[in-house]
């Protein structure tokens, strides 16, 4: 359960402990009254209890990319050299590890060259 739900989920047990019971249980209550105070406040207390008990899922890992001994890259009038793994903007869960990786080069305004982990 979300931290958000967890805390909505306490509110709204808080609320049913306290609230109607609490105005019945006030304006001398009869059989009935009494016994729907109860439950509501049983089922508030319930609520409560298993909000508080509940823990975040674990994270699903993702892909583990791996780059090894990889060759040269040459870019030239503007192109791109990468040797290693890319994640366009950090895209992705999981590990990325580049290793001995070879020279990257770029020539030209505007180009770019990289080994190992690119993240842009």
């Amino acid at each position: 359960m979300s931290q958000g739900w967890k805390i909505t989920v306490i509110v709204a047990a808080a609320a049913g402990i306290v609230s109607t019971p609490l105005l019945w249980l006030l304006d001398s209550p009869d059989t009935g009254q009494l016994v729907g105070a109860s439950v509501q406040a049983a089922t508030g207390i319930a609520a409560l209890v298993w909000a508080l008990l509940q823990r975040p899922p674990a994270p699903v890992p993702g892909p583990a990319d791996l780059a090894v001994d990889t060759g040269n890259a040459d870019g030239t009038d503007g192109g791109t050299a990468h040797t290693g793994v890319r994640r366009s903007g950090g895209a992705g869960t999981g590990s990325a590890k580049a290793e001995r990786t070879g020279d990257a080069t770029a020539d030209g305004p505007g180009s770019s060259a990289g080994t190992g982990v690119d993240y842009s």
